[in-house]
């Protein structure tokens, strides 16, 4: 099964919390790039989507949800903000995975927890940088043999014309 860890769009550095910081035009778009090229990965499936409640995750996961299939079981998971425990969110992970057997995970979350999330998953991966809406895909076994780090995709900057 293929578990998709993904840190939020760009977002704004000013609002009245962190958890209120919306998306910027730029973080919207490169999210929707992002699931464009995520949709390329997947088999017409998303089974399960875990959102953090902050503002520019949701932002980020509305963005990506034009261009992906609709998930199965779509739920906003308080566990996953920034200051997520990372082997308690594994642990949770894993142990809904045993339960409901889902083929593809998608997680949209925020650093740390994204890079802490990703060395908990893999044995021996020194946790992943990710620069905002990058996607970190991890080939998980249930069953024990170890999980491995199949590919990390950053959003293709998009260059700006020159002005003369």
């Amino acid at each position: 099964m293929r578990i998709f860890i993904m840190r939020h769009g760009e977002a704004q550095h000013f609002a009245p919390s962190d958890a209120e910081r919306p998306l910027t035009a730029q973080g919207k778009m490169y999210s929707r790039q992002m699931a464009k090229q995520l949709a390329s990965h997947l088999d017409e499936q998303l089974d399960l989507v875990w959102v953090s409640p902050y503002l520019r995750a949701q932002q980020t996961w509305q963005a990506m949800s034009e261009e992906l299939p609709v998930p199965k079981t779509l739920m906003t998971v308080d566990d996953i903000t920034p200051y997520g425990d990372a082997s308690q969110v594994a642990d949770y992970l894993k142990a809904v995975i045993a339960l409901e057997k889902p083929k593809t995970v998608l997680l949209v979350s925020h650093l740390p927890l994204v890079g802490y999330l990703s060395a908990e998953l893999v044995p021996g991966l020194q946790p992943l940088m990710f620069r905002t809406s990058s996607i970190a895909a991890v080939d998980f076994h249930p069953e024990g043999e170890p999980s491995a780090l199949l590919w990390q995709e950053n959003p293709v900057e998009a260059v700006q014309p020159n002005h003369h």
